[in-house]
C-alpha cells in the first residue's frame, strides 16, 4: 500500500480505490455484527456517516466554504439592518425603550405623551441603523482569520456555530466602532429633544423611581445583539435551505453535511 498526497492530506491508494458508498456499507456491516442495542448502533452508523462526509471534503474546501458562508451571512445582516427601518420595522431586532423605563413610558402615554414616546423609540432605532454600516469591515477581518480548526468546529457544530465565532471575534471591535456612531446619531436627531422632556416630566411625578439610563450604551448593546440575531438567521438558512447556498463551494460544503 502506497501513500500519496491528495490536496491537504495524505491518503493511501487502497483507501482512494474504495468509493465512499462502499466504505460506508462495509463499515455499517462491521458495526452491525457487534453485540449492541439498536439505538446505539444507529447512533454509531450516523456518526460514521458524518465522519465519512466530512472526510470527503479537503481542509481547503471546508475553510473556503465557511468563509463564504460567514461572508454571505454577515453581509446580508449588515445590509438588512443598516437600511431605513432595518431595525425599527423588524420585530426580531426592533429596539424598545429601556426596560427600566417601561413604567415611565406607560405613565407618560396615559397623560397624553404617546407621540413623544413613539418618536423617542424611533430615534433609538435610527441610531442603530446608522451604526450597522460599520459592521461589514469588522466582520471581514474576523472571517479572514478563520483557521482550519475553526472551520471544522463550525461545520460540525450547532446551527449558530458560525455566528458564535463572529460574536467571539468581533464584539469588542463592534462596540468600539458603534458607540461613537450611535452617539453622533443621537445628537444628530437631537435625542435630548425627545428624551429630556420625557424623563424630566416623569421624574417630577410624586412617588416614582427616578430614571435616566445611558442611552448610548443601551442602543450600542441592542444594536449588536440585533445584528447577531440576523447573522444567526442567515446561517440557519445556509445550513438548512439548499436554495440559500448561492455558490458552488457552499453547495459542496453544506450539501455534504
Amino acid at each position: 500500500m502506497h501513500r500519496v498526497y491528495d490536496g491537504n492530506i495524505f491518503v493511501s491508494t487502497a483507501t482512494k480505490s474504495i468509493s465512499m458508498k462502499n466504505l460506508f456499507i462495509l463499515l455499517s456491516l462491521i458495526l452491525a455484527s457487534l453485540p449492541t442495542q439498536s439505538q446505539t448502533l444507529n447512533q454509531i452508523i450516523n456518526s460514521a456517516n458524518s465522519i465519512i462526509s466530512a472526510n470527503s471534503l479537503s481542509n481547503a474546501d471546508i475553510t473556503a466554504g465557511l468563509k463564504e458562508a460567514l461572508s454571505v451571512g454577515s453581509t446580508n445582516a449588515s445590509q438588512q439592518s443598516s437600511k431605513v427601518d432595518g431595525f425599527y420595522k423588524n420585530p426580531l431586532i426592533k429596539i424598545p425603550y429601556p426596560a427600566e423605563t417601561r413604567e415611565m413610558m406607560s405613565t407618560l402615554k396615559s397623560v397624553g405623551m404617546s407621540k413623544q414616546v413613539k418618536a423617542f423609540e424611533v430615534q433609538l432605532n435610527r441610531a442603530a441603523e446608522d451604526a450597522a454600516n460599520k459592521a461589514a469591515p469588522i466582520f471581514i477581518a474576523a472571517i479572514k482569520g478563520l483557521t482550519i480548526q475553526d472551520g471544522l468546529t463550525i461545520l460540525k457544530g450547532s446551527n449558530d456555530e458560525a455566528t458564535q465565532y463572529l460574536k467571539r471575534n468581533t464584539t469588542t471591535n463592534l462596540t468600539n466602532e458603534f458607540k461613537p456612531v450611535i452617539s453622533n446619531s443621537l445628537k444628530k436627531v437631537q435625542i435630548t429633544k425627545y428624551w429630556k422632556p420625557l424623563f424630566t416630566k416623569y421624574n417630577k411625578l410624586p412617588m416614582v423611581k427616578k430614571v435616566n439610563p445611558n442611552l448610548e450604551e443601551y442602543v450600542t448593546q441592542k444594536a449588536i445583539e440585533g445584528l447577531f440575531k440576523l447573522v444567526a438567521q442567515e446561517e440557519l438558512k445556509i445550513r438548512q435551505d439548499p436554495a440559500a447556498r448561492i455558490s458552488d463551494i457552499l453547495k459542496k460544503v453544506f450539501g455534504a453535511q
